[in-house]
Parts: structure tokens; C-alpha cells; sequence
């Protein structure tokens, strides 16, 4: 199993930040036919992501093609347990990706319909966001 993580990082642990709005960019379906889209804010990490590609590929049978338009890139950091308040942050544990409502996660290209909204409506299963299924030129 391979998580998806950054080869490197400008800073090994940051804010939280706000995740806010609706996506500007990464909204449209621009490399396959058929994409998922994201209709909440919300940070999905790379397992849940790796968890995803996998259900696709293998309800199409390593056909078609596939895209992975997000990337984990902000860690996440967690203290250990039974530690008291106070002493600095905790280490980074695993990397997320910010997804804005509107954005596009993953695509498919070269399978029948059918076989395109299947495959994208289990890997839905798996996200920790409500999805809807868009097709190109859709939106």
C-alpha cells in the first residue's frame, strides 16, 4: 500500500487554517469523462484518498484511466498520549488535503458509463465528504 506523501515540505508542521467557500480551481472534469465532486469542505488524508483509487481500480479491472486531482500536502499533527498541557506542538502524524466544496477528486476516462458512475459511487464510500458524480462539459 502506498500513501501518498510529500517528498518534501516547506515547513514540517503548520496552522490549521480555514477551509471555506467554494473551489475556484480543480471544479471542472478537465482529463477524463467522468469525475467526482466534492460538495462539502473538509480535510480528506492520504489513506482515505489511497482508499478511494483503490475501490475504482478494482471494480473497472485495472481498465480505463484514472486521476487523482487532490494531494495530501498539509500534516497534521497530534500529541502522544497521557502527555499534560503545554510544551509545544505535538509531531506531525499523517498529511491531508484541503478539499473545498466543488472540487473535483478523482476522474476516469475509457470505461462505459455504467462502469464509470459504479466504480466513482463506491470510491464515494470512502470519503469522508458527500459526492456527486459530474461528467465533462457538465458544470
Amino acid at each position: 500500500m502506498a500513501i501518498l506523501l510529500p517528498k518534501k515540505t516547506a515547513h514540517r508542521k503548520v496552522r490549521k487554517g480555514k477551509n471555506n467557500g467554494i473551489a475556484t480551481r480543480c471544479n471542472t472534469v478537465a482529463f477524463g469523462e467522468f469525475g467526482i465532486m466534492s460538495l462539502d469542505n473538509e480535510r480528506i488524508n492520504s489513506r482515505q484518498i489511497e482508499a478511494a483509487r483503490q475501490s475504482i481500480t478494482r471494480y473497472i479491472k485495472r481498465g480505463g484511466k484514472i486521476w487523482i486531482r487532490i494531494f495530501p500536502h498539509t500534516p497534521v499533527t497530534k500529541k502522544p498520549l497521557d502527555v499534560k498541557m503545554g510544551s509545544g506542538k505535538g509531531e506531525p502524524q499523517y498529511f491531508v488535503a484541503k478539499v473545498k466544496a466543488g472540487t473535483v477528486m478523482f476522474e476516469i476516462a475509457d470505461v462505459t458509463e455504467e462502469q464509470a458512475r459504479e466504480a466513482l459511487r463506491l470510491a464515494g464510500h470512502k470519503l469522508p465528504v458527500r459526492t456527486k458524480i459530474v461528467k465533462k462539459g457538465e458544470i
